[in-house]
């Protein structure tokens, strides 16, 4: 229970009581609770996608492209007469296939994994607005089978909340309790070290980006199945606030790490805060400075925690 432990439930526990002493009429309700969960699910499953890569000291800033290929390339299929269900599946498949490029990108051609995975992201994001002219993609096609996945309600919240909730538990399980996860932790760590001791590092470094892609593109068809369209430019949103919440999710339960459970921490923490201050009637570009100040701390906590690991 120690604030260097979980740090960010005591800034939640702040930022309730404050918007709730500020707007007692509208911020402690359960409709303030369902708009957090529903309205930061798709920033949960975006930030759970970059826990892996990150775990393994990789960066994927190709993933919130990733989110909008999938998105427009299901959405596009579903208009021209395709299943929902086989134009969920041809998404994740081009998702995987640019997870595949960046596997080549980062391991095989040994280009940073910064820069190797944002130009990916320009060319995915070139293709996009080639693909669909820049235009959105809809139709009424859009709104059967394919908005179930993210409209559905289950106990009270919407598909996404619970997806969330249980690629989560899946991370946690690799991460926390399998050799996989161990050999991840290892190579972040000190890969170097990690091959000393024969783990196949690149190959856990393109699985990391095989899984960030995977979780990226469901992300990306929860995304377009919540507004029933394919927009070119969908996930360019979430790149600041995904990589937010898995830094600050890196300060939090264990230490230094990448880890599930402290990345959902993150975002509801985030999640409250712009609620708060979009209930408040703060400028619009309050959330994004708030946003901006949250990773600034988390990324000078998560090199301090590693420092003193490492020392340790």
């Amino acid at each position: 229970m120690s604030p260097r432990s979980i740090g960010a439930v005591y800034i939640l526990v702040v930022i309730v009581v404050v918007f709730s002493i500020a707007l007692p009429s509208t911020y402690p309700t359960l409709a303030t609770v369902k708009q957090v969960a529903n309205g930061y699910s798709i920033t949960a499953l975006a930030a759970l996608a970059l826990v892996v890569p990150l775990a393994t000291r990789t960066f994927d800033l190709s993933f919130a492209y990733v989110m909008t290929l999938s998105g427009v390339t299901a959405a596009h299929f579903v208009v021209h007469g395709m299943s929902a269900f086989a134009a969920m599946l041809l998404g994740m498949l081009v998702a995987l296939v640019i997870g595949v490029v960046n596997g080549l990108v980062v391991v095989v051609m040994r280009i940073d994994s910064f820069i190797g995975t944002l130009a990916t992201g320009s060319l995915v994001q070139a293709f996009i607005i080639f693909f669909t002219n820049a235009q959105i993609i809809s139709g009424v096609e859009l709104a059967g089978g394919f908005s179930q996945l993210a409209q559905v309600q289950i106990v009270g919240l919407t598909g996404p909340a619970v997806y969330a909730v249980v690629v989560a538990l899946v991370l946690w399980f690799v991460l926390e309790h399998t050799v996989v996860g161990r050999r991840i932790y290892a190579v972040g760590f000190n890969p170097d070290a990690a091959r000393l001791a024969t783990i196949a590092v690149d190959r856990i470094r393109f699985g990391g980006l095989l899984v960030s892609a995977g979780v990226a593109g469901f992300a990306g068809l929860c995304l377009a199945s919540s507004i029933s369209a394919g927009s070119p430019t969908a996930g360019t949103a979430y790149l600041l606030p995904a990589f937010a919440a898995v830094f600050v999710g890196a300060t939090q339960l264990k230490r230094g790490r990448f880890n599930a459970w402290g990345t959902l921490i993150a975002v509801v923490m985030l999640g409250a805060g712009t609620v708060g201050l979009s209930l408040s009637a703060a400028p619009n570009y309050a959330a994004d400075m708030f946003t901006g100040v949250v990773l600034i701390g988390a990324l000078a906590a998560t090199g301090l925690q590693r420092r003193r690991i490492r020392r340790g």
